[in-house]
């Protein structure tokens, strides 16, 4: 049955593009142009007042997650406070975004948030599940997690085994991530955040059938 998708915080249109494939009407939305190819079905406004325009059957949402990451923990510790001396508003304003998005997708009653491990496991609730690239193809680890909303979890299609970097000191890293360390921020945080083919397509897949 033919859906109205919206995929919000995604200028990429990579999830969104994978359910216009399947033959669903769908959109994505971001306060950034997209850089996808239908530019006819991106809305560069705020997501909830994109959900308010298409009005979706079905929800995906890719809430910013640089403020929510467990990564990014050690910049909230006392020694940071000068050279970061609004880090703890604005991971506030991330926690009520996140919740917000939460509201949305209640409302909705189908769909999804992604993001990767962080805080709102602990603030919010454990994600339903924890995926990895590699369970779609794709040779890179990146820990992903998804609060499902009328949805099954979402099953493996091609399991490979990861290209790992290994560095000197034991430690290990994405090959993504490592490629990713020397470009500019913005480039940066573009590429990390856009969702691997794989996924997306398993996910037009298998809940657009739901």
């Amino acid at each position: 049955m033919k859906k109205r998708i919206l995929i919000t915080h995604e200028e990429s249109q990579v999830v969104m593009s994978a359910f216009l494939r399947m033959g669903h009407d769908a959109y994505s939305c971001d306060l950034l142009p997209t850089s996808g190819d239908y530019p006819d079905r991106h809305l560069q406004i705020d997501c909830f007042e994109a959900i308010q325009t298409v009005k979706p059957d079905f929800l995906g949402m890719h809430p910013e997650c640089t403020r929510l990451t467990v990564a990014a923990n050690k910049y909230y510790l006392p020694e940071y406070a000068e050279r970061f001396p609004n880090i703890h508003q604005a991971r506030e304003e991330a926690i009520r975004h996140f919740l917000r998005c939460v509201e949305a997708l209640v409302a909705v009653g189908c769909g999804y948030i992604e993001n990767p491990i962080g805080i709102m496991s602990r603030l919010y609730r454990k994600p339903n599940q924890i995926i990895q690239p590699y369970q779609f193809g794709h040779k890179e680890r990146k820990s992903t997690c998804l609060w499902l909303f009328g949805l099954p979890n979402l099953e493996p299609t091609k399991i490979v085994v990861p290209d790992i970097i290994r560095y000197k000191s034991g430690k290990t890293d994405s090959r993504l991530h490592y490629e990713t360390l020397k470009l500019p921020r913005e480039e940066r945080r573009r590429l990390r955040s856009r969702t691997f083919t794989g996924i997306a397509e398993a996910m037009a897949m298998q809940w657009g059938k739901i």
